[in-house]
């Protein structure tokens, strides 16, 4: 299956007061980390940012609409490429590439990441999942989406970035 990975990291930080895209985790900032960690694990990777986020060796895709939440994030995101897409946070510092190649391996057409009682991000969806993806609004993610995904367990992405500077 052909994956492109979504990396979104077009947020603002509130809660963190500060753009948590560039704290730094094991001498990279935590966006670097998760581009680099998702060409690891796929061929395509796309980051859905800011202008003053840009990153080198991905395809950069400027959210103008970040204001209204992170839905507007996975709707450039999905609209920017075909296929299977693997939706990623950039402040989840504990995922590696390994997990995401574990969720590929799966060879199904929904697939979220297992922590803390919950089925979440990284979250893989096929094909099929695009249209709803695609009319996603607001500061809603793709939660509503996962009912019924293949879990990957995966405790360490329960790490809370905005309330914990230090991963």
């Amino acid at each position: 299956m052909d994956v492109t990975a979504v990396v979104l990291a077009a947020g603002f930080s509130r809660r963190l007061g500060s753009p948590k895209q560039l704290l730094m985790f094991e001498g990279e900032t935590l966006l670097a980390r998760a581009a680099r960690i998702a060409r690891e694990a796929c061929g395509d990777v796309i980051v859905v940012t800011r202008p003053e986020f840009a990153l080198s060796g991905v395809r950069n895709v400027f959210n103008d609409q970040a204001e209204e939440g992170i839905a507007s994030s996975i709707r450039l995101g999905v609209s920017s490429c075909e296929g299977a897409v693997l939706l990623m946070l950039c402040d989840q510092p504990h995922i590696t590439a390994a997990h995401l190649r574990a969720m590929i391996a799966t060879k199904a057409p929904l697939v979220a990441t297992g922590y803390a009682g919950i089925a979440g991000v990284p979250a893989l969806f096929g094909p099929q999942y695009r249209d709803a993806l695609l009319a996603l609004r607001g500061d809603r993610g793709a939660q509503s989406l996962l009912a019924g995904a293949v879990v990957v367990p995966c405790e360490e992405a329960a790490i809370d970035i905005d309330s914990n500077q230090n991963p």
